[in-house]
C-alpha cells in the first residue's frame, strides 16, 4: 500500500510530461509534412524535377542528362 502513495505521483508526473512533449511536437511542427520524408526516402532526388522561378517545371536537357552514355 506504501508503494502507492509513491508510484501514483510519479504515473501523474510522467502523463503529464508525455502530454507535454505532445503538444510541443505539434507546436513546433514535427508533424507538418508527413508524406515528404517518406516521398525523400523512396524517391531518388533525380527523379523528381526542379521547378525555376514560375513554377513550371524545367525540361531536361538530353545532352547534359546523360551520365555514363558518351564512349
Amino acid at each position: 500500500m506504501e508503494s502507492l502513495y509513491l508510484l501514483i505521483p510519479v504515473s501523474l508526473i510522467f502523463c503529464a510530461l508525455a502530454v507535454w512533449l505532445y503538444f510541443w511536437a505539434v507546436n513546433s511542427g514535427q508533424y507538418d509534412d508527413l508524406e515528404g520524408e517518406a516521398d525523400r526516402i523512396l524517391f531518388e532526388e533525380s527523379d523528381v524535377q526542379p521547378e525555376n522561378n514560375e513554377g513550371e517545371e524545367t525540361v531536361p536537357n538530353s545532352e547534359t542528362d546523360k551520365k555514363g552514355d558518351a564512349p
